[in-house]
């Protein structure tokens, strides 16, 4: 079997690469430069060597085409495309044609190979919105309240469509908040465990957060890569929930990070407006029993055994 993993470079590429490495897939991993590209999180996970390494931009069809026709994956996983909500307000265009545009590239490049090819494409929560106190589910109505999460909703119906229009075996997975420690420093989990080592180690800074009373569904990332190759590997095509459906505050994921040191939270962090995002998610809660029921897949690790993960791999 051959994946292509588009996107590899990245925290879920990385562990995509390693998970199916070990079951005996040859992977192909796609980047806009390969020659330019580091691939520091294949570098941290030892597998570098093991993964053939290509040049691709998703944002451009005909780079799409010629790399499928090239190497005539089994699967492919999208997992390219802007990832940052936050940078989904600074750069609002670059979202939509990265994440939008790359997954009907995608799309349209699998329809025109003559070789069968199951898709994977990354969704994710950020498409419900405010959920409140009732947990979503596959059929929970799209709010999206940025624009990262506007492409993310129009991808996914893009998929949806070409499923049943064209009979494409392509499934979205609507990952909620993944975790680990290959996550960049930007995101918001990693900027809290980061500083509490720093702290800890005698650094006199702050903690700068935005809105601590948010609510997520944490879950741990090398967990969710396995739900997305059981997406590929059941027999009929369709979108998952995938999360713990534990939903905990930002304000209990700071204090349990910084309880792993032996340190109070309320002494290090300020409260800053700047970090505040025009709109904002204010509950995020999951209901993953499809995933359970039809695939046989459940997370492993909940939010306080992905806090402890993290603040030892970093510590």
């Amino acid at each position: 079997m051959k994946a292509l993993i588009c996107g590899v470079s990245g925290q879920d590429g990385a562990y995509l690469a390693r998970f199916l490495l070990e079951k005996g897939y040859h992977v192909v991993g796609t980047s806009r430069d390969a020659m330019a590209t580091s691939f520091g999180s294949l570098c941290e996970l030892g597998i570098l060597n093991e993964v053939e390494t290509v040049s691709m931009a998703v944002n451009d069809f005909r780079s799409v085409l010629h790399t499928l026709k090239r190497h005539a994956p089994d699967e492919v996983y999208n997992l390219a495309g802007q990832t940052s909500v936050g940078l989904s307000f600074e750069q609002p265009v670059e979202t939509m044609e990265s994440i939008a545009g790359g997954t009907l590239n995608l799309l349209e490049a699998i329809r025109f190979v003559d070789h069968p090819i199951r898709f994977y494409n990354a969704g994710s929560s950020e498409c419900f919105g405010d959920t409140g106190d009732k947990p979503a589910n596959e059929l929970t109505p799209f709010q999206p309240r940025s624009p990262y999460a506007v492409a993310k909703a129009s991808a996914h119906w893009m998929v949806h469509n070409y499923r049943e229009a064209y009979g494409l075996f392509a499934c979205t997975g609507v990952l909620f908040n993944h975790e680990s420690p290959l996550r960049p420093a930007r995101f918001v989990t990693q900027k809290i465990v980061r500083t509490a080592v720093r702290i800890a180690q005698g650094s006199k800074e702050k903690l700068h957060l935005g809105n601590i009373e948010i609510q997520r569904d944490w879950g741990w990332a090398p967990d969710y890569v396995e739900a997305m190759w059981a997406m590929l590997n059941t027999k009929q095509a369709d979108d998952y929930v995938i999360a713990t459906g534990r939903t905990v505050s930002l304000e209990y994921f700071t204090a349990k990070v910084f309880e792993q040191f032996g340190l109070d939270w309320e002494k290090f962090v300020e409260l800053d407006h700047a970090l505040l995002r025009p709109t904002d998610i204010l509950v995020g809660r999951a209901d993953p029993s499809k995933a359970k029921e039809v695939l046989g897949w459940s997370s492993k690790a909940d939010v306080d055994e992905v806090i402890i993960r993290m603040c030892d791999a970093i510590s």
